[in-house]
């Protein structure tokens, strides 16, 4: 009886390691992750916006990096809750991810009945890049930030600002500036970063906060006007153009950042995985450059530090939320 219970003690454990190898590789066929099968990055916006852009520069290199094939899918809409929910239901398994703006932490303080929680559904891998916000114009349409405000105080409610979507990075960018400025504007809202220059570049609507990395072109071809940036600091990829507090508008400045999101639980190996290669790829001085000419720098952290920046930048955007009385329309 001895013997019987030592070969059923060993087979026991040799049971339990096979299911452990199994846990660490996503139990799939093909072997450890990613094998063969494609890594799809969701992102929440339409082709061209700014966070596609730095999603499609990530794929370019995480695929070799990874071994398989990383594609981009873009699914835009109701300012980028389509795409998260989603990512938030796929399988936990590494092959289903999120690119998303800071505009993910906002929607849960506008979107009633979301199908997922922000913060439980998501495992946050890192942010990629910083890319600052330019307030554009049509050609001529105003002098400079000076003339904006005063020309809009002038006339409460004549003008309007566009963004990529209620509570997106472009909304926020406008509603701090607003705030801080005092100047009181009609919110227009589109479904992406493209369509709302094109309506700025008609002149149909007044200003938009443009992720630098979409607008650049069209400023340099002089179809778009460059009155200020956003952030605290100027861009290299457009010197010329001061911050919206140089300009005149103190506490106007704002982050936009856009990072890598997995669903909940997907294995900590995995996570790991991906943002060692994602940090890789981005301080390269190959992307480095490329994203310097796109006005754009690199902004990663370790996942642990990017899960508690991201609680504490959810609370930051309540506050924004609040006090600019941001809804769905």
């Amino acid at each position: 009886m001895k013997k019987t219970f030592n070969w059923s003690r060993r087979q026991t454990l040799a049971a339990a390691a096979a299911l452990a190898a199994c846990a660490l590789t996503g139990a799939h066929a093909q072997g450890p992750w990613p094998g063969t099968q494609a890594v799809r990055l969701v992102v929440p916006f339409t082709a061209g916006s700014g966070t596609d852009i730095v999603a499609r520069l990530v794929a370019e290199k995480l695929g070799p990096a990874l071994g398989t094939s990383v594609i981009v899918d873009n699914k835009p809409g109701a300012g980028g809750t389509l795409g998260a929910a989603i990512v938030a239901k796929a399988p936990a398994d590494g092959y289903t991810l999120l690119v998303h703006s800071a505009g993910h932490l906002v929607n849960p303080w506008i979107y009633k009945g979301l199908s997922y929680d922000t913060i439980k559904d998501f495992t946050g891998i890192t942010p990629m890049a910083s890319l600052p916000n330019v307030l554009v114009t049509a050609p001529s349409h105003f002098a400079d930030v000076k003339d904006l405000v005063a020309k809009a105080k002038a006339k409460p409610g004549g003008f309007n600002y566009g963004s990529a979507g209620n509570g997106s990075a472009t909304h926020m960018n406008a509603e701090v500036f607003r705030l801080a400025a005092g100047v009181d504007a009609q919110h227009v809202p589109f479904r992406g970063t493209p369509e709302a220059m094109t309506e700025v570049m008609a002149g149909r609507v007044d200003w938009f906060f443009a992720p630098m990395v979409s607008a650049l072109p069209l400023i340099q071809t002089g179809r778009l006007q460059a009155l200020a940036v956003g952030t605290g600091k100027r861009s290299s990829a457009l010197p010329s153009a001061p911050t919206t507090v140089e300009a005149g508008v103190p506490g106007s400045e704002y982050l936009f950042w856009v990072g890598l999101f997995a669903p909940a639980k997907t294995p900590q190996p995995v996570v790991d995985r991906l943002q060692a290669e994602v940090a890789k790829i981005m301080t390269s001085p190959e992307l480095k450059e490329r994203l310097e000419k796109l006005g754009a720098e690199p902004f990663t952290m370790p996942s642990a530090q990017f899960n508690k920046f991201i609680v504490d930048e959810t609370a930051k955007a309540q506050q924004v939320v609040k006090a600019a009385s941001i809804k769905v329309d």
